[in-house]
């Protein structure tokens, strides 16, 4: 057994590589783009030109027949300057390209797979409603056959990538029957953008993550053929808990980074920042929070890793993930706290990106299942409860 926790020259390799890409290319042009509240398309192509899109896909379909593992350092990378960039990402692959991949026939994923891995155009994943967000299982979206067609009618809330000019598809959660026991039978359903009758509002105005897509999304009667059906029927809800389960890994690297991006912020404004004649690097207060910012963001990047190797061993990973993810989110809202008051009256200015990254934190103690969801899923996997 080995507890070389390090990463391999491979993984090494892809993370110096992404960390050189965001500070040479993000860091300098994401503050223009989320105070526009823009999305960045320049910065997103050219991640598909590096192949981030692709990672965890076979070179067959375009991937880089790397692993889940190589997903969460270029998450973290990313996410150590800027989120909206990191998160892009993310839902790209983990929410857009991975269910194709897992579920999807080899027409479907030969269809889409390719693009989607060349960032050429990205996917986006219609679980959330207005009236089910943890509670998935509520889902009133419905898809009728009509003969050799769906008929979709619904709405989805909270969509990320659903309504940039490169989005592609939508795979849409349904109801598409009911079980003996009165229960629905919830599909995965792909909808390609521009099908009549789907709508896509205009974007959310959010506290955070302004330079990433986030729409709502309505089915007005959409037709779509019967083989644009995700997967068996029926099995909608055991697919989204799986593709749930590994974002979940995927948000805690993404958090870990953006509570890594606060301590390398802190650090270099405390030595650039005087007060009574001296850095307040040297004030011992200052040392010991930014000591314990760097600890909380240490072990989280030991818990998403964790849990990323196990989901690449093909081991059991629920719990891990679930540990992860609350861990690693509730750092990262703490480490942003701590690095805008570090920064005192300039950490409130948006032009510091500790601003961002504050505004930022928040919302990943809620997206891909909220703290409390984790803590039931927890307790759950330690036979707490029902």
């Amino acid at each position: 057994m080995s507890l070389d926790h390090r990463l391999s020259a491979e993984h090494e390799e892809l993370r110096r590589t992404v960390e050189q890409f965001a500070h040479d290319v993000v860091a300098p042009k994401i503050g223009d783009y989320y105070e526009r509240h823009e999305f960045p398309y320049e910065i997103v192509a050219e991640m598909g030109r590096m192949g981030l899109f692709g990672l965890p896909f076979p070179e067959e379909y375009g991937g880089m027949g790397g692993d889940y593992l190589a997903l969460g350092i270029a998450l973290e990378e990313l996410a150590r300057v800027d989120s909206s960039v990191a998160i892009t990402l993310e839902a790209g692959v983990s929410l857009g390209a991975m269910p194709l991949h897992l579920f999807g026939t080899e027409e479907q994923k030969r269809q889409w797979l390719p693009k989607l891995c060349a960032g050429e155009m990205l996917g986006a994943f219609g679980l959330t409603e207005p009236g089910a967000g943890s509670d998935a299982g509520g889902t009133r979206t419905t898809a009728v056959r009509d003969g050799d067609q769906w008929v979709v009618n619904g709405s989805k809330c909270f969509i990320t990538n659903s309504g940039t000019d490169i989005t592609g598809l939508v795979t849409v959660t349904a109801v598409t029957g009911r079980k003996p026991d009165g229960r629905p039978l919830i599909s995965s359903i792909i909808v390609p953008s521009g099908t009549p009758g789907f709508t896509v509002a205009a974007p959310y105005s959010k506290v955070g993550w302004n330079a990433s897509d986030t729409r709502e999304l309505s089915f007005d009667d959409v037709r779509v053929p019967a083989e644009n059906l995700l997967g068996e029927e029926g099995r909608g809800y055991a697919q989204f808990l799986r593709i749930l389960d590994e974002g979940r890994v995927a948000i805690a690297a993404l958090a870990t980074g953006l509570a890594q991006g606060c301590v390398d912020e802190s650090v270099k404004y405390a030595k650039e920042r005087h007060a009574f004649g001296r850095p307040i690097a040297d004030n011992q207060a200052i040392q010991f929070k930014i000591a314990d910012m760097e600890t909380r963001a240490h072990m989280a990047r030991i818990g998403w890793r964790d849990a990323a190797s196990r989901l690449v061993l093909g081991e059991p990973f629920k719990k891990e993930a679930a540990v992860a993810k609350l861990y690693s989110s509730t750092v990262a809202v703490d480490n942003a706290r701590e690095a805008t008051q570090i920064h005192g009256g300039y950490g409130f200015m948006n032009e510091y990106p500790v601003a961002r990254m504050w505004r930022d934190s928040k919302i990943l103690e809620i997206g891909e299942g909220t703290s409390e969801v984790q803590r039931m899923l927890i307790a759950r996997e330690l036979g707490l409860g029902a």
